[in-house]
């Protein structure tokens, strides 16, 4: 596809000033950096780093019974969550299989905010409004295309968006947001303190026609602030072991197998999809599980590569895997059978055909206070 082709968020125009890398990344033409991979994952790391993340796309959903409506179609108890409240969820086929992973915001009783992966946008919004029939009165709107999303993380992401408004961020808790705030003489911008990098920092998100406006004032309010490029933005999530879709997610990958339990509510009294499956899979124990591994010998352990035994069995496969920035190690996440996921056990990735011996480690890889 050529870069003509691709698909632009409003900020595009603003990539060549600063530098960007751009690259085709699922059909979005989007900075891999703007000035080195590890240069940005440093800055986030020990300042701030401001990304745009403006693919990802945005459903809203609104009625009376909406709240009711994602309860049956998330895994998570959205029940649990307060206005200006945000949670961590997913959506799965009936087999257990995950449909996406997805953060949900209650923006009032009757009305919830959907920030879904970007390649998924059509396939969710698909899956949603299929679901939605059983549901009278809903209003389902797929907004991706009106938003635009910025994301400031770092460990002096408050300091440096705190002198561009007037709202107290620190009365923003983790995974809560406001609404309607103003910032850099910006009105109506949803400031939330969530992001993907394991970091402190806030996403934010606002109208299109707004967002380079926005972009442009917080690099300018402090020399410690980097753009930052979907390379960091890879290695600082995977160092935190946060999930990516169609890597430690997918239609043949449940949010059990990849470590993110705690999104799946089987006690929740209403039935969602899914449920039935889930629940069978966790009686009968994972067969599967995603899991650290280090590698002793030289290589990078890549997506996809082969996990073996000594006597060369193959016992699974890796999900992501890189060389760690903050740690200066090779580390991977794999999806592997469950006989051998005990941290220390020593396993095998094949790189180039030959076998370099690896052990299961904890993780989160890298854990910030």
């Amino acid at each position: 596809m050529s870069q003509d082709a691709l698909k632009r968020t409003p900020l595009f125009p603003l990539y060549e000033q600063y530098g960007a890398k751009v690259i085709n990344f699922g059909g979005w033409a989007l900075p891999v950096h703007f000035s080195s991979i590890i240069d940005e994952h440093q800055a986030v790391r020990g300042a701030a780093g401001l990304f745009d993340v403006s693919h990802m796309g945005e459903f809203l959903i609104e009625g009376h019974q909406a709240e009711s409506f994602l309860n049956y179609l998330l895994t998570n108890d959205v029940t649990k969550i307060s206005i200006n409240q945000a949670q961590y969820t997913a959506m799965c086929y009936p087999d257990g299989g995950t449909v996406d992973d997805l953060l949900v915001y209650k923006l009032a009783d009757d009305r919830f905010l959907l920030v879904v992966n970007a390649a998924n946008i059509e396939k969710d919004f698909n899956w949603v409004a299929e679901h939605a029939s059983r549901f009278a009165g809903l209003s389902i709107s797929n907004i991706s295309d009106q938003m635009a999303q910025l994301a400031i993380q770092g460990p002096q992401a408050e300091q440096i968006l705190q002198q561009l408004t007037k709202t107290d961020l620190s009365q923003i808790k983790g995974f809560h947001f406001l609404q309607e705030i103003e910032i850099a003489n910006i009105s109506d911008i949803l400031v939330s303190r969530t992001g993907y990098t394991g970091e402190d920092g806030f996403e934010l998100y606002l109208a299109n026609s707004e967002a380079p406006k926005l972009w442009q004032a917080l690099l300018a309010a402090n020399d410690a602030i980097m753009a930052c490029g979907l390379g960091a933005r890879d290695t600082l999530r995977f160092e935190a072991r946060l999930a990516l879709y169609g890597q430690e997610l997918s239609d043949k990958i449940s949010p059990l197998e990849a470590g993110i339990s705690f999104t799946v509510k089987l006690n929740k009294p209403a039935d969602f999809i899914g449920k039935t499956a889930l629940a069978e899979q966790k009686a009968a124990g994972l067969k599967r599980k995603l899991v650290g591994v280090e590698l002793l010998g030289r290589g990078i352990p890549r997506h996809d590569y082969r996990v073996l035994t000594a006597e060369g069995t193959e016992i699974g496969v890796i999900t992501s895997g890189t060389h760690s920035p903050s740690l200066k190690k090779h580390l991977g996440l794999a999806l592997i059978n469950t006989d051998y996921s005990e941290v220390g056990t020593t396993v095998y990735i094949e790189i180039r055909n030959k076998l370099v011996e690896a052990k299961i480690v904890k993780t989160p890889f890298l854990t910030k206070k």
